[in-house]
């Protein structure tokens, strides 16, 4: 198990999981997101599995792999990407250990080699809408000069 797992596209940010502690990359996150000094941070709110139209995916994966699509869209609005969250905050309805699988699959396969971001699972009994099976909120780092022209400011 490596102590520090930095990505190139991350230089504002490194991984770490600390010798002592159980290697967590089978479930798809680290235990460590170190962020430099004077990194811009960029905070998601809950990202739902919920289509542009509105509409949600019957199945638990189709609404986590949806749910990062929108993460993706929202953290490049803000100038930022996938291999810059340093932290997720996953909720998820009647979790198990099929979920949990699930979960983690999806996440290897949008972080590939990269370094995953630190990550708390919350099982909860309900979310926001009628049918929705997860939600996922992030921390990230962005350089500020580099915001999308998308992003509507207030």
């Amino acid at each position: 198990m490596s102590a520090s797992l930095t990505h190139p596209a991350r230089r504002q940010l490194t991984m770490l999981n600390p010798l002592g502690l159980y290697d967590p990359s089978a479930n798809g996150y680290s235990h460590v997101a170190l962020v430099a000094p004077g990194a811009s941070l960029i905070c998601v709110a809950g990202q739902g599995g919920e289509r542009a139209d509105g509409s949600l995916p019957d199945s638990f994966e189709a609404q986590v792999r949806q749910a990062l699509d929108n993460l993706r869209v929202a953290l490049a609005a803000a100038g930022s990407h996938l291999h810059q969250v340093a932290r997720l905050t996953v909720l998820v309805v009647d979790h198990d250990e099929a979920r949990l699988r699930v979960l983690a699959e999806v996440l290897d396969r949008a972080w590939g080699d990269a370094p995953k971001p630190a990550c708390t699972l919350i099982p909860v009994p309900r979310l926001a809408l009628d049918g929705m099976l997860f939600e996922v909120e992030a921390l990230a780092v962005a350089d500020a000069s580099n915001v999308s022209a998308k992003a509507s400011a207030t």
